[in-house]
This record gives structure tokens, sequence and C-alpha cells, in this order.
């Protein structure tokens, strides 16, 4: 009998992992193997940009995955998608981690010993990424939350306020008044309103 047919459980074609889902809550190893397959990257990713610290969201992603195994014989199907509980456990630990650590300002950036001269286009784009790092670290923890979900994650709104336990219009309002205090970080001359 074939993996997929072998645990089909009827009312769960809407979750993307609905192929898996009954083998998972039964514990199954391989299913699990094919879950973490399916979002590590994307869960260290979301990780990653909201942290700032790639180290960090690894080790998040690996307490995702932990806790959705001591999870899965309990899951009840139909609620909600497993990947969406999933991100919603990721962006809280990724707000619980922000909260505690403390930001660092500097304004000298150190060079790094031995590097060669990069390419003007290389710099621009690196020099914008840093930019956007740095606005993007001085947001509160929600609207950095939202825009990493909505714009680095590509998710559509209503998942997004579903992992941050919103309406999709409080999300919304979310969104407009992340992107407004980012705006305003990227240029402070700027007026808003």
């Amino acid at each position: 009998m074939d993996f997929n047919t072998q645990y089909k459980v009827p009312g769960t074609a809407r979750d993307p992992d609905s192929d898996i889902l009954p083998a998972l809550m039964q514990q199954d190893q391989r299913a699990f193997a094919m879950l973490i397959d399916r979002h590590i990257k994307s869960l260290s990713a979301q990780s990653a940009q909201m942290l700032g610290d790639v180290h960090l969201a690894e080790d998040i992603t690996q307490s995702v995955f932990l806790k959705t195994w001591q999870m899965l014989p309990n899951w009840q199907t139909g609620n909600a998608k497993l990947i969406t509980w999933m991100r919603r456990v990721a962006t809280n630990m990724c707000l619980d981690q922000l909260r505690k650590k403390k930001p660092i300002y500097t304004d000298t950036v150190p060079d790094r010993p031995g590097a060669e001269p990069l390419q003007d286009d290389h710099m621009v784009s690196t020099q914008q990424s840093e930019t956007m790092s740095t606005a993007m670290g001085l947001l509160p923890e929600r609207q950095k939350a939202a825009l990493t979900l909505f714009y680095y994650q590509e998710l559509p709104q209503k998942q997004c306020a579903d992992i941050m336990e919103l309406t999709v219009p409080a999300f919304e309002s979310l969104l407009r008044r992340s992107r407004q205090a980012l705006k305003k970080s990227l240029n402070p001359d700027m007026r808003i309103g």
C-alpha cells in the first residue's frame, strides 16, 4: 500500500500537509521527515528575517519542529492548517527572543579583515540590504513580524492574520502602521500624515 493512501483521512484537503497529517498524528517518523523537508527552509527564513541572526533562527526552527512533534498526537484537523500553527509558534518564539534581546547601536561598522573590494552593484545592493535590516531592527516586534510574514514570506493576509492571531482588518492596520514606521525610519526627515 502507498504511503499517501495508507493514512487517508477525509476533511483534511484544505491543509497542504493533509497527505501526511494522519501519519503525523500517529507519530510516523517518515511523515515527520517529509514535514521537515517541506517547511524547514521557509520557517528558518522567517525566523532569520525576524531575528537577524541565522544561528538563532536555526535554534528557533528546531524548537518549532520539536513542539510540533510533541503536539501532533493531539492535533485537531479542520481548525487550522498545520503550517499556520507552526508559523505562529515560530513567530511567538521570535517575538519572545526579540523582547529578551537588547539592541546594540553603533555608528561604525568594522571592516572585514582581508576583504577584497566589492563591485559597485553588489556594494549598493549590500548597503541597501543593510539599511533595510537596520530599519527593520528598529521596529516594534509585532510590526517586524507583520512585514516579515507578508513581504518576505509572501503569505496571504488571511494566513498572516491567523499566524498573528488577529482579524484580517487588524492585520491590515498593523501592516499599514508597520510600513509607515519603516518609511519613517528609512527617511527620518519625511513627514507622514
